[in-house]
């Protein structure tokens, strides 16, 4: 046996349950993962700047509304909220949207 087999099985050891509390403290820390949280519907107040305009009854209806919107270049976007689906624009489109949406309602 030489000198260096004492010393090594003191610190072993220790350098093991040093890299397992690093790895753990790495593995436990908080305020980012690798998988994405699931959305959280909110109410249709709660989109910041987009204002909701349209309040489809289904998919397809929503799809249809949509694609008006498009080819009239309001952009726009389907929300899943605590009160059902709602289309959302900028507030500076409502306007624009919410006239071509009843006018399409009035034909």
């Amino acid at each position: 046996m030489s000198r260096l087999d004492p010393l090594l099985q003191l610190v072993l050891p220790f350098a093991v349950v040093g890299v397992i509390i690093v790895l753990y403290r790495w593995a436990a820390r908080g305020g980012r993962s690798f998988v994405p949280r699931v959305p959280r519907p909110g109410s249709p107040d709660e989109y910041g700047l987009l204002v909701p305009v349209a309040a489809p009854a289904d998919d397809a209806e929503a799809l249809r509304l949509g694609a008006l919107l498009d080819r009239a270049g309001v952009r726009n976007t389907l929300v899943r909220t605590t009160h059902g689906l709602r289309i959302m624009v900028w507030g500076d489109q409502a306007p624009q949207a919410r006239s071509l949406l009843h006018g399409r309602n009035q034909t």
